[in-house]
């Protein structure tokens, strides 16, 4: 599929969502965020730009500097962001051979740091490193203060009192050389969760993620955001607030 296609089926399935009398919500997750970096400035001029709200996941325990602005809004990126997996296992901050206590302990102390750093702009939501984190502590994390999680795939049925809303496109190509997807990759996840929502193949109601790691982004990577944010709002889409995305984990 060539870029172009990608954007005209972009645009057709957002007419497929207008034809049933619905309009597609979008949400926007960044990854990674420990310091002011230009790529960061860069990333929050973007939001304010476009007027996307973002939903900034800082790493509490690595954090240097002052936080964002205001009108940007925190969530909890693991405690340190550091790699415990053992030998085999996929990378994680959260290990297998770790006691649940002891992780919920890391993530009480870190949430508390970052509620500290943040003041207002901190919603007490975790977006596990790597989108990992064992099953055993989803349904504990509010033991440490925690009221909602995201991770990376159209989410299972919620419970455990815990508000989960996922990202679903990721734009960064982590099996190849850490670019940019391109459009058409992109797109196809875009256009490939908003047509599985449509037609209840995956939940209708969690709002398709868009994940970006700023720190990563090229000149193609910028523009598409630009284009993606403009063809959607075009297109009739809303990009909702974290604080409306995670509306009861206050």
């Amino acid at each position: 599929m060539s870029s172009a296609a990608s954007w005209t089926a972009l645009a057709a399935e957002l007419r497929e969502w207008r034809r049933t009398g619905r309009r597609a919500d979008f949400w926007w997750r960044d990854d990674d965020a420990s310091s002011r970096t230009p790529a960061l400035e860069r990333l929050l001029a973007l939001s304010r730009k476009s007027g996307v709200p973002l939903a900034l996941a800082a790493v509490p325990l690595a954090w240097e500097g002052p936080m964002p602005e205001k009108d940007t809004c925190v969530i909890m990126h693991g405690c340190d962001h550091c790699n415990r997996a053992a030998p085999g296992e996929k990378k994680t901050e959260f290990p297998a051979l770790e006691s649940d206590d002891a992780a919920l302990e890391r993530l009480a102390q870190a949430r508390e740091q970052l509620a500290r750093l943040a003041g207002a702009r901190f919603i007490p939501v975790l977006a596990p490193p790597w989108n990992r984190l064992r099953e055993s502590l989803v349904p504990r994390l509010p033991e440490a203060g925690l009221r909602g999680l995201s991770r990376y795939g159209p989410r299972r049925a919620p419970g455990h009192g815990l508000l989960e809303v996922n990202t679903h496109v990721d734009i960064v190509a982590w099996r190849r050389d850490r670019g940019f997807v391109g459009d058409a990759e992109a797109l196809d996840l875009v256009v490939g969760h908003l047509a599985a929502r449509r037609s209840g193949a995956v939940d209708s109601a969690e709002p398709t993620g868009l994940l970006t790691h700023h720190a990563l982004h090229d000149a193609q990577a910028w523009n598409f955001l630009e284009r993606l944010f403009a063809e959607s709002r075009a297109g009739g889409a809303i990009w909702l607030s974290p604080a409306q995305v995670f509306a009861s984990t206050g």
